[in-house]
């Protein structure tokens, strides 16, 4: 059996990104596959100990030489280290900057032929690669590695345009692990935020300016005049100050209910009749993939990647950004018809089923692996261990 060694770094905390690679490496390692983590703390999605699993942590010394702590070049020696130390087959970063480059640096270091694969979760291109300064530094990371993927067709566009890339980037979607979103039994809970005759909805983000979190409490407060409704906000962040004063100006408060951060996501979204998503920038949205492995459906901006999850009309609808009149008249519409309802939840189920399944897009990471190794790809039935 053709078992890897593979070392992954990822943002470790709250993130999209930090979400993905910790659920892709736990998948890999059911898999038999041997991951190591190489990161400056525990990724918080990893858990207890787990078969296969191995994590390194990045210490970073505070020499007084340097006026800010070196984090870039400790990542880039550790990673060297641990790969030769398990001898490594390849690493898989996940962001340009500065984990591509990183690993470009170690790749260095040892003087080896160990395998670099980068994946691009947005970020590092929507927003860094707007800076002059950094667009050089991105562009090395993407073209110093062996293999490049993306998690939306729009970023691979914007990547090409951006940064003028003409090297083949491979697609691969986000993916939900069904055994554990999936449509909750939550009826001993809702009383407790909503009663029975009201609909619920819910935006769950990191409240930074991209998310537009101003648009769902205008979003809401539009259904609310024609639905009786609550409005749950999960998440913190810069802007969450803002939209507190924003729903006291607005006299909601006694329909808006604040819950913080949560890690039983599955449980909090299983709550909601609809998720609001208005981001003013998406590469992908991995909070609508949850909730529509939940059964909730979305109503989200048309930008980035959300239009290659959301089908307007059978899994939610589509509005352009900033259209919050929009965006709930298609609320109204939807939460006034059950029918409706019922029939975007199944379609929600199914589409997350089949087209964002956390086995074929855990092989098609495979197939890249073996594919930049120069391997064969195994039998399915081989690979387990």
């Amino acid at each position: 059996m053709d078992r890897l060694k593979i070392g992954i770094t990822c943002y470790p905390s709250l993130g999209g990104s930090g979400v993905v690679a910790t659920e892709l490496g736990k998948l890999l390692a059911e898999k038999g596959h041997e991951v190591h983590f190489i990161t400056h703390s525990i990724p918080f999605r990893l858990g207890k100990f787990q078969k296969n699993i191995f994590y390194h942590e990045v210490e970073v010394n505070d020499y007084y030489v340097f006026k800010y702590p070196p984090y870039d070049l400790a990542l880039a020696t550790k990673m060297a280290q641990v790969a030769k130390m398990q001898n490594l087959d390849l690493f898989h970063v996940h962001y340009a900057v500065p984990h591509a480059v990183c690993a470009f640096l170690a790749k260095q270091m040892l003087g080896n032929d160990i395998k670099v694969v980068t994946t691009l979760h947005g970020t590092d291109i929507t927003v860094l690669g707007q800076d002059e300064s950094l667009k050089d530094l991105i562009r090395l990371g993407i073209n110093e590695s062996d293999a490049v993927t993306a998690v939306s067709k729009d970023l691979i566009r914007e990547t090409r345009e951006v940064l003028d890339i003409t090297r083949e980037i491979d697609l691969t979607y986000n993916f939900v692990d069904h055994r554990v979103y999936y449509p909750r039994d939550v009826s001993n809970l809702r009383d407790d935020f909503a009663s029975p005759q009201e609909k619920i909805l819910m935006h769950i983000s990191n409240f930074r300016p991209v998310k537009r979190v101003s648009d769902v409490v205008d979003i809401f407060a539009k259904v609310n005049l024609e639905i009786p409704s609550r409005l749950l906000l999960v998440g913190e962040g810069p802007d969450l100050p803002k939209i507190q004063a924003k729903i006291s100006e607005m006299g909601l408060e006694d329909k808006v209910r604040f819950l913080g951060r949560q890690d039983e996501i599955a449980q909090v979204i299983s709550l909601a009749d609809l998720l609001l998503l208005p981001s003013e920038k998406e590469s992908f949205g991995l909070v609508a993939l949850e909730a529509m492995a939940c059964g909730v459906p979305t109503i989200g901006s048309q930008t980035g990647g959300i239009p290659e999850l959301i089908e307007h009309g059978k899994t939610g609808f589509i509005a352009p950004i900033g259209d919050t009149e929009t965006m709930a008249k298609y609320a109204i519409k939807l939460l006034s018809d059950d029918r409706m309802v019922q029939q975007f939840s199944q379609a929600c189920l199914e589409t997350a089923c089949k087209d964002f399944c956390k086995d074929s897009i855990t092989s098609q990471y495979e197939d890249i692996y073996y594919r930049v190794l120069g391997r064969k790809v195994p039998r399915l039935d081989t690979v387990r261990g």
